[in-house]
């Protein structure tokens, strides 16, 4: 019975596993941010930013991020937001993309809801996504794999 556990979890930790749960969080966490940052640009544009948005970080009162006010703010986080779901899906720089995405809920998290109740409802799984990514890397099913196996 023991032997039969052991090769169990032998095969559950295995690389294709760990390659596809890897996968999974790079889409779910990628899908997260890049959903967020289409609603900061026109319909139907790449990158054009709403007036809305760059409204948001002018100096308007509900702005509570103090290091990205003005429209540096608002171009800064939108393509931020736009570049780390890419390098997260495709896999090239995870874990840097991975901390990009920690960072930004960090902010988030500290300036925008700093409600407790919002960390514990959704900003937690996006650090232990992040944190998965960051520590583990991308996994199997990754460029940055193949690009290292073919540079040596």
């Amino acid at each position: 019975m023991t032997d039969r556990v052991a090769n169990l979890t032998e095969r559950l930790g295995g690389p294709v596993p760990e390659g596809i749960a890897l996968l999974f969080t790079r889409i779910a966490l990628a899908g997260i941010f890049w959903r967020s940052a289409r609603t900061k640009v026109e319909d139907g544009s790449l990158l054009t930013i709403r007036d809305t948005t760059l409204f948001q970080f002018s100096d308007a009162p509900f702005n509570q991020v103090p290091i990205l006010n003005g429209d540096l703010g608002a171009y800064v986080t939108t393509y931020t937001e736009h570049l780390l779901p890419f390098l997260l899906l495709f896999d090239l720089a995870t874990r840097l993309g991975a901390l990009g995405v920690l960072a930004m809920t960090l902010v988030i998290q500290t300036f925008v809801f700093p409600d407790m109740a919002v960390w514990w409802q959704t900003h937690i799984i996006w650090v232990a996504m992040a944190l998965v990514l960051i520590v583990r890397g991308g996994g199997l099913f990754s460029l940055d794999r193949l690009i290292g196996h073919r540079l040596g």
